[in-house]
């Protein structure tokens, strides 16, 4: 059996930890898609405590539902630019956002994809290059005698797993918030990020 993953964007840290672990990474383009969870959401760390970001989606008007695999970025908002000034005044900080933000930045304005879904991979993608982590991935049909979904780590409500503690920039003002976006991650231990990831035993809140 294999396990089926919905890609997201700028994941959370048990996401990320999750999916360093597998070989390869099998991700769900058939599914319905679902409002309010982490497949267009991500959640840093701002001066005023946790700041969401959403990446503007269009919805069909004459469909009750729509694939994942259809949904559409609202490419006519100004979101990349809004989230990056968001990034930028939170982790300009932090003690490896200098190490990262010319790449990041150059990749994240320079991916041009209209449909969610891949822009999500792609961004993973290079976060992945940047944490010197291979990726394969295969986009998949979800087959119920043959595969199992693992939801749980994409739904934002239910933002259920712990991690272990480490130091934040505002840490100090709001004390530490639990499994934020990987690049709250990143930018505070920089290289030590994926032994950190790689150290989770992922738990659930009790």
């Amino acid at each position: 059996m294999k396990y089926l993953i919905t890609p997201a964007y700028l994941p959370n840290i048990s996401y990320m930890s999750w999916l360093i672990k597998q070989n390869i990474v099998y991700f769900d383009s058939s599914e319905k898609y679902k409002k309010q969870t982490f497949r267009n959401r991500s959640e840093i760390y701002g001066a005023n405590g946790k700041l969401i970001l959403t990446i503007p989606v269009i919805h069909a008007k004459k469909k009750n539902y729509q694939l994942s695999k259809e949904i559409k970025i609202f490419l006519e908002s100004k979101w990349q630019l809004n989230h990056w000034k968001s990034i930028y005044s939170a982790y300009k900080s932090s003690p490896y956002f200098e190490f990262y933000e010319e790449e990041l930045y150059k990749k994240f304005f320079n991916i041009k994809n209209d449909y969610l879904i891949n822009f999500n991979v792609e961004l993973m993608s290079i976060i992945l290059k940047l944490l010197n982590r291979p990726f394969k991935y295969i986009l998949m049909t979800f087959n119920a005698n043959n595969h199992i979904k693992f939801d749980k780590l994409i739904e934002a409500k239910k933002n259920c797993f712990i991690v272990p503690e480490y130091t934040q920039v505002f840490s100090n003002k709001h004390g530490f918030l639990n499994n934020l976006s990987i690049l709250d991650l990143l930018f505070n231990l920089g290289p030590n990020t994926l032994e950190y990831l790689n150290s989770i035993n992922l738990k659930l809140k009790t």
